[in-house]
C-alpha cells in the first residue's frame, strides 16, 4: 500500500496542521507504509504570486516537514516542481476530464465565492492533483472531507484513461480518519491560517506566549472552580497529555484556586517543550539550505524513477513514442 499526500508551502504550521496532519503522516511513515510526500509548489501558484515569497516557503516547508519527523530514509520526500514528469501527465489527463466534472468541484465554487480570481489553475486545479496521485501509482490519499471530491475525481480521470488505454493507472481511495483531532483555534473554532486564530509551532518564544495568551477563555474569580470540557486552553493542551496527565488537569480546573491564566503558562511550556528539539532542526536547515537542496534532489530521483517508469507506459500507449 502507497499513501501519498501533498501540503502546499502556505505560511507558517500551526498546531491544527501538525494534529490533523502531519503527525498522522508521521506515525504512518514510522509504522512502516510506503509514504510519498511532496511539497506542492506549484499547487501554491493559484495563491502565491511573488516568487522570492514561494521559494522561502518551500525551503521552510521542507525544513518544518524534516524537523517534524518526515524521515527520507523511511519515505519518498521531494519538491513538487522538480519532477517535470507531473506537468506532461497533467496535459494528457486534461484530454480525459470532462468539463462538467470540473464544474461540479466544490473547492473551485468556494474560493470564487470567496473573491479569487477566476483563472485556468484554480479551475483546473483537480487535474493537477490527478497527475501528483496517478503518476506515483499511489493506492490510498490521506485527505480531509472537503478533499475528498479531488480523490474521486482522479478515480474518474483514471478510469476514462483505462477504458481508453488498459489498466495502466491505479485507481486511488480517499483516507478519512475520523479520529483524528480538530484542533480549536485561539477563539474557539477550528484552527486555521483563514481565521487569524493559530498557535504556530516555529513562532519565537515571545510570539507564542502572545497567541497562546490570547486563547478566549471565560471569566471566574480566581478561587473559583473552573470548566474544562468547553475550555479552549484545556482542549488545545491536552493533545499533548496522555490520560493520567488529562485527569490531573481537570482536577486542577475543579479545585478552582488558579485562574486562566495559570493554565495558559502551563500550555506554553507544554508546546514548548514538545516541540523543542524541532524548533532547533528547524533553525539548524534554514540555516543550512544546502543540505535541505541534497535532501530534496535524493527524494526527487526516488520519485523521478516512479515517474518515468509510469510515463514511459503512457507515451507508448497514447502514441507520444513513435
Amino acid at each position: 500500500m502507497r499513501t501519498l499526500t501533498g501540503l502546499q508551502p502556505s505560511g507558517k504550521l500551526h498546531l491544527g496542521n501538525y494534529f490533523a496532519s502531519i503527525k498522522q503522516m508521521v506515525d504512518a511513515q514510522n509504522a512502516g507504509e510506503e509514504l510519498f510526500m511532496f511539497i506542492a509548489n506549484y499547487h501554491a501558484m493559484t495563491s502565491v504570486g511573488d516568487g522570492e515569497k514561494l521559494r522561502n516557503s518551500t525551503y521552510e516547508a521542507a525544513a518544518a516537514f524534516l524537523s517534524l519527523g518526515i524521515d527520507p530514509e523511511k519515505s519518498t520526500f521531494w519538491v513538487q516542481s522538480d519532477v517535470k514528469e507531473v506537468l506532461e501527465l497533467y496535459w494528457i489527463l486534461s484530454g480525459y476530464t470532462p468539463m462538467g466534472l470540473l464544474e461540479r468541484a466544490h473547492a473551485y465554487k468556494d474560493k470564487v465565492a470567496k473573491g479569487f480570481e477566476t483563472k485556468h489553475d484554480l479551475f483546473s486545479y483537480p487535474v493537477l492533483m490527478a497527475a501528483d496521485i496517478l503518476l506515483y501509482s499511489a493506492n490510498v490519499v490521506p485527505v480531509g472531507k472537503d478533499q475528498i471530491q479531488h480523490v474521486e475525481i482522479a478515480r474518474d480521470i483514471a478510469i476514462k484513461f483505462n477504458n481508453a488505454f488498459g489498466e495502466i493507472l491505479t485507481l486511488p481511495q480517499a483516507r478519512v480518519n475520523e479520529n483524528v483531532a480538530v484542533v480549536p483555534g485561539t477563539d474557539g473554532a477550528k484552527m486555521s491560517k483563514s481565521y487569524g486564530n493559530t498557535v504556530d509551532i516555529f513562532s519565537s518564544p515571545k510570539e507564542l506566549k502572545k497567541q497562546i495568551g490570547s486563547i478566549v477563555t471565560t471569566s471566574e474569580p480566581l478561587e473559583a472552580p473552573k470548566e474544562w470540557k468547553s475550555c479552549n486552553v484545556y482542549n488545545i493542551a491536552k493533545l499533548f497529555l496522555d490520560e493520567n496527565e488529562q485527569k490531573a488537569l481537570q482536577e486542577r480546573y475543579k479545585k478552582g484556586g488558579e485562574g486562566h491564566g495559570h493554565f495558559k503558562m502551563y500550555l506554553n511550556e507544554l508546546v514548548s517543550e514538545y516541540f523543542k528539539e524541532a524548533r532547533e532542526k528547524f533553525e539548524y536547515y534554514m540555516a543550512h539550505k544546502g543540505e535541505l537542496d541534497e535532501i530534496l534532489a535524493l527524494g526527487a530521483n526516488k520519485a523521478k524513477a516512479h515517474a518515468v517508469n509510469l510515463m514511459d507506459k503512457i507515451r507508448n500507449a497514447t502514441g507520444i513514442y513513435r
